[in-house]
């Protein structure tokens, strides 16, 4: 059964949630986690920062690592900027000036030694990097949270969504030895959000996703060719892909991930498929998903219908939704939104 007639218009909300769910107090707190933010100079982990400052997370100190400076006048060739889709962070910026909540840190060099004195280490520095530091961090005693796709997967290793499944991270403590904690894709989040307090009311039996989604899911540097090729095109010169593989400017492609040529799938819409089973802990949902690559900022949007084992009525859905944290209902027929 379908469920409703009409719509409804669902916004899953990622920042503004998080104070529903998990109580916060002053933020420099001597008795606080001693935080480090790894990839702080890219998109992700610049919003890191603010999490923290609007959340009031509380801290003791915090250590913000990037990778080491390179020479400023060695020109990046479109090769190396193509890679930086895999790697959100803006490359080599150890050394530089931070400001946060009043004070100036300087970024440091990310290394092997960098968190012998951390308790909870960020991640969104890319996959690779994750793979190869994540471990070391925890082995250090950190708890990661890895926002890359390096471990969503990972047999043991807990898919966290807090607002869905808290009780897969319930065994990790800080100070109570190192874990790696992976965050999931940011489609399979925004789904998840709003589908899953459905899925409790009547197993979601099919499930059909398309996707929307804004340049700042691909990092800083997306954004930026966005904005440039923008200005490009209105002044009548032509776009000049660097990022992504066609322009983006005024269009719309299939999203940039590598795609399975076997199945017909990009990545994107496999980790969505996947990565739901997961976190559900079912492989009895049929999930077809398709993502898109939009030319806007930031935002992404999706487009969701489900099929549930038993009917689901508009109110009990309404009611089902109107209670999860980070969700919220806009439904203004009248005015279309």
């Amino acid at each position: 059964m379908q469920l409703a007639q009409r719509q409804m218009r669902v916004s899953a909300g990622i920042r503004g949630s998080r104070a529903r769910v998990v109580s916060v107090q002053a933020a420099k707190d001597p008795k606080g986690p001693r935080i480090a933010v790894v990839g702080v100079t890219g998109a992700v982990g610049q919003e890191f920062l603010t999490v923290l400052h609007e959340r009031n997370f509380p801290y003791s100190s915090i250590k913000l690592l990037a990778s080491a400076s390179r020479s400023s006048s060695r020109a990046a060739s479109p090769v190396s900027l193509r890679r930086r889709r895999a790697s959100p962070e803006l490359s080599w910026s150890a050394g530089k000036q931070q400001e946060f909540e009043g004070e100036t840190y300087t970024i440091e060099e990310l290394t092997e030694n960098s968190f012998g004195d951390v308790d909870i280490a960020l991640f969104s520095a890319g996959g690779s990097i994750s793979k190869k530091l994540g471990p070391v961090a925890a082995k250090a005693g950190a708890v990661v949270v890895d926002n890359s796709s390096a471990f969503r997967m990972t047999e043991g290793v807990p898919l966290v969504i807090p607002e869905v499944n808290p009780e897969a991270m319930a065994h990790v403590k800080i100070g109570g030895g190192g874990a790696i904690i992976a965050n999931p894709n940011c489609s399979t989040i925004i789904a998840l959000m709003a589908v899953t307090p459905l899925h409790r009311v009547s197993k979601v039996k099919r499930m059909i996703v398309s996707t929307y989604q804004a340049a700042s899911g691909a990092g800083a540097a997306a954004m930026e060719e966005l904005r440039s090729q923008t200005k490009d095109v209105l002044e009548g010169k032509p776009a000049n892909p660097q990022i992504f593989p066609h322009q983006y400017a005024f269009n719309l492609f299939s999203h940039n991930s590598g795609m399975d040529v076997e199945v017909g799938y990009n990545e994107e819409e496999l980790k969505l498929v996947k990565e739901t089973k997961k976190i559900w802990g079912t492989t009895d949902v049929k999930i077809a998903a398709t993502c898109v690559r939009v030319p806007v900022m930031r935002a992404h949007a999706e487009s969701i219908n489900l099929e549930f084992e038993s009917p689901v009525s508009e109110d009990e859905a309404r009611e089902a939704l109107s209670k999860a944290a980070g969700v919220s209902i806009i439904d203004d027929r009248a005015n279309n939104r």
